[in-house]
C-alpha cells in the first residue's frame, strides 16, 4: 500500500511540472493574468498580469494519478477516490467560471457571492447524500484523541456537514493571496490524510492514493507559484482544494479532524470575519492592519515586523505541519 501511495505522489509531482512547462507559457500568451486587489498591500500590484487558473497543472496531476495508480481499488470496486476527485472538480469548475469572469471584466470581482454559495450548497448536501448511500458517513461526529463518537439526529447532521464543507471550501480560498501559501499550507494535510490511510489500512487505500497524488501535484505546482509566483492557482485551484481537503475528512468520517488539520484555513477565515463585525460594530476602527491574517503580517501587525511572503510561506507551512502531526496522533488508533 506505501508503494501506491509514493507512485502516486511521484507521478502527480512530474505530471504537474511538466505541465507547467508549457501551461505559464501559454497563459502569458493569451494574456490570462490576474486582477489585483487595489486595496491590498502596495507591493502585490507589481504582480498584475500574472496568469491564473495555474490550479489545473495539479488538477490534471491528480486526475491522472487517479485513475492510472488508482486502478487497483477500482478493480476491487472502490471508488471513493474518483467521488472525492468529482466533488472537488464541480467545485473547481465553480472557480474556473469565477476566474473567466475575472478575465473577462478584467478585475478582480467574477461570480456573485450568491451564485457560488448557492452551488457549492447543491453540490455539498449532494456529496453527503452519496457518501451516505455508500456507507462511508454515519450521522455522529467522531472525537480524535478522545476515540469517541457522538450520535447527531441526521437533519442536524447534514445542515453541519453542509455549512463545514461550503465553509473549508471558502476558507482554503481565503487563504490564497500570498505566493505558495494555500499550497504550502495543504501539502500537510494531504501527507497526513495519506499517512492516516496507510495506517487504517487497505480499506483506505483509494483515499491515500488521491491525498498521496494531490500533495505530489502540489509540489509539482509550486515549482511555479512559490514566491516570485510565475503564476497563480486561481480560484480554479483554491476552490478545487477547499473541496478535496474536506470531502477526504468526510469521506474518512471524521470532519472535526478540520478543527486540527485546517487549523490554518480557519485561522485566515476568522481574522477575516472578526475584522468586519469589529468595524461594522465600531464604525471603521480595524482590530488588523488588513485581514485576513497573512496580509496583516505583512503590514507589520502586532510586532511591527513586516513578514515576506517566503517568511509567510514558511510560518504557515510549519504551522500547518505541526497541526497534521497532531491530527495523525489524534486518529491513528482509532477503532475501525
Amino acid at each position: 500500500m506505501t508503494v501506491d501511495l509514493i507512485i502516486a505522489f511521484a507521478a502527480a509531482f512530474l505530471v504537474a511540472a511538466l505541465i507547467g512547462l508549457f501551461m505559464v507559457p501559454f497563459l502569458r500568451r493569451i494574456k490570462a493574468g490576474q486582477a489585483i486587489r487595489e486595496d491590498g498591500p502596495t507591493w502585490h500590484m507589481k504582480k498584475a498580469g500574472t496568469p491564473t487558473m495555474g490550479g489545473l497543472m495539479f488538477i490534471v496531476a491528480v486526475a491522472a494519478a487517479c485513475l492510472i495508480i488508482g486502478y487497483k481499488p477500482m478493480l476491487a470496486g472502490d471508488y471513493l477516490h474518483i467521488y472525492i476527485l468529482l466533488f472537488a472538480l464541480i467545485f473547481g469548475a465553480v472557480g474556473f467560471l469565477d476566474d473567466y469572469e475575472k478575465l473577462r471584466k478584467k478585475q478582480n470581482l467574477g461570480l456573485k457571492a450568491k451564485q457560488k454559495f448557492l452551488l457549492q450548497l447543491v453540490v455539498a448536501i449532494a456529496f453527503i447524500f452519496l457518501l451516505r448511500y455508500l456507507g462511508h458517513l454515519k450521522p455522529e461526529l467522531y472525537i480524535p484523541f478522545w476515540n469517541v463518537s457522538i450520535p447527531v439526529p441526521d437533519p442536524l447532521y447534514i445542515v453541519f456537514a453542509a455549512f463545514i464543507m461550503v465553509g473549508t471550501v471558502n476558507a482554503v480560498n481565503i487563504t490564497d493571496g500570498v505566493d505558495g501559501l494555500a499550497a504550502g499550507t495543504t501539502i500537510p494535510v494531504c501527507v497526513a490524510y495519506a499517512a492516516i490511510a496507510a495506517v487504517w489500512g487497505s480499506k483506505y487505500l483509494s483515499i491515500g492514493i488521491f491525498a498521496s497524488a494531490l500533495a505530489g501535484g502540489l509540489l509539482g505546482f509550486l515549482l511555479y507559484n512559490f514566491n516570485p509566483a510565475k503564476i497563480f492557482m486561481g480560484d480554479t485551484g483554491s476552490l478545487f482544494l477547499g473541496g478535496a481537503v474536506c470531502a477526504m475528512a468526510f469521506a474518512m468520517d471524521m470532519p472535526l479532524i478540520l478543527v486540527l488539520l485546517g487549523i490554518i484555513y480557519i485561522a485566515e477565515t476568522m481574522s477575516d470575519i472578526i475584522q468586519i463585525v469589529y468595524f461594522k460594530a465600531t464604525h471603521g476602527k480595524r482590530i488588523f492592519k488588513m485581514a485576513p491574517l497573512h496580509h496583516h503580517l505583512e503590514l507589520g501587525g502586532w510586532t511591527g515586523k513586516k513578514w515576506s511572503e517566503k517568511e509567510l510561506f514558511t510560518l504557515f507551512f510549519i504551522v500547518s505541519t505541526v497541526f497534521a502531526v497532531l491530527s495523525f496522533l489524534g486518529v491513528m488508533n482509532r477503532p475501525l
